[in-house]
Formats: structure tokens, sequence, C-alpha cells
């Protein structure tokens, strides 16, 4: 396991590191997730394996430590990554994010445009969200305030999302997971959709394809951006159809 300090504390970014080719990929997870729980299989998958990977997990998350007295915003958190990459000896790196690491990946790339030679967002936030009407459904976490959930609601949302997903949201700070995912139903200004419009590398949205095409479809396209149908999976692609997702993602790493 390798490890870098991304604040003026010190605090520690944590990721599992395979040896590979360069250029190397990096790995973002998503909210209340840990990257090598998530994308070890799809980094070592025959039509993915062989490149230098990061799977990186963000501060407060899965490894990482979780200090109390960060902001936990996008911003925040790319800034982290980057600094994270840059200590790895990485000047350029292909990312792939998932959910909440999709919209990371998107500000790392407006912030640090050297950094990122390619995006593949998987399901990623692209925009807004009303926190005050996500605690009916989903993990309706950024519908708390930050002292309710300290008070309570995490043991909430442990019982609304399940044992899978809680394994790895446990894994959490407590105020890393509020602030993150009321950040995240925030979004960024501009937002990260306005954001990703504007970049200038290749991008590619993997999406489950029984959902039907993301909203803004036609601008993303109309941009430059795939929008690629990934079959048999839910919002978690990679695990639920590992051999579709590496067979999407690979394409979309080698696309031009």
């Amino acid at each position: 396991m390798r490890h870098a300090p991304v604040t003026p504390n010190g605090d520690l970014i944590r990721w599992v590191e395979l040896p590979g080719a360069e250029p190397a990929r990096l790995y973002l997870h998503g909210l209340g997730s840990t990257s090598p729980a998530y994308f070890a299989a799809a980094a070592t998958h025959p039509l993915l394996a062989g490149r230098r990977s990061l799977l990186l997990d963000l501060l407060g998350f899965g490894l990482s430590d979780r200090p109390t007295d960060f902001g936990y915003t996008l911003e925040q958190h790319a800034d982290a990554v980057a600094a994270a990459v840059g200590a790895a000896g990485l000047s350029r790196v292909e990312v792939v994010g998932h959910s909440m690491g999709g919209a990371v990946a998107i500000v790392l790339a407006h912030r640090h445009p050297a950094l990122v030679s390619r995006l593949v967002l998987v399901d990623a936030n692209l925009d807004p969200i009303d926190p005050d009407r996500q605690r009916p459904g989903s993990s309706g976490i950024a519908g708390y305030t930050e002292a309710e959930f300290l008070a309570g609601g995490r043991e909430e949302v442990a019982e609304r999302v399940g044992p899978f997903w809680w394994s790895t949201m446990r894994l959490a700070g407590p105020e890393a997971l509020h602030r993150s995912a009321r950040h995240l139903a925030r979004a960024t200004e501009p937002t990260m959709r306005e954001l990703l419009l504007g970049l200038d590398v290749p991008r590619t949205f993997l999406h489950p394809a029984a959902d039907g095409e993301p909203a803004g479809t036609d601008g993303l396209r109309a941009a430059g951006v795939r929008v690629v149908a990934v079959p048999d999976c839910g919002h978690n692609i990679m695990l639920d159809n590992p051999d579709g997702f590496a067979a999407a993602a690979a394409e979309a790493l080698a696309s031009a």
C-alpha cells in the first residue's frame, strides 16, 4: 500500500498500486465506497490489466485518513487527489471515476488539466440534487444536517442502504461522508456537467442500459462526450457486469 500527505496537517491519502506500463490509470470510487473493493477485479480484468493502476481512496474514505477539519468539497477532494498523484511520481493519468468519483474526476481535469489525459465516467454525478428531497430515497445522507447525521442519522442510513453498501460506507469518517454528500448534491459552480462539456480530453460516460440514456445526452454528444450503455447492470456497473464494464472501459480508454 502507498500513501502521501495531502493537507497542511499531513493527512494521508492511501492507495493500492498495481504495477504495469504507463500511462498510468487512476481509479476513483463513489460516495461511501473504497477503490480497492470496487475496482480490483476491473483493474485486473484481462481487457484492462497491464497498466500501472492506482486504486485510490479519497480523503475521509476507505483506507485514507479521516480528518474532521477538512471541508470535503469536490474541489478539495480533487486537489488532494492531484497531490497524491504527484507524490506517486506521475504527471499524466487516465482517470476512471464511479459516481461521486466521476464528479471528482471532472473537477480534477478542470483544475489540473495537465494531469488528466482522458476520462471514463461511470454513471457519474453531473448535476445538483436538492438535498432536502433526498431523505426518502437512496442513502438520503444529504437530507440531514451534519448535527442530525452525527446524532443518529448515520445509523438510520445504515439500516436503509443494507449490508452490502454499508460494508464500505462504515469505513468512511462520519463528517467526511456527510460533507461529501452535501457538496455532491449542491454540485460545483459551474456544474460538473458544464465543466465536462468544456474539457479538451477524450471523455466517455458509461451508464446502465436499463436506465435509458441519461439526461442531457444530446448535449454531451454534441460536445464530443461518448455516451455508452452497459447491459445487465445497475449503478455499480463494474460489480454488476464485470465483463461488460471491462469491454466498455477498454474501448473508451483506447478511443481517440
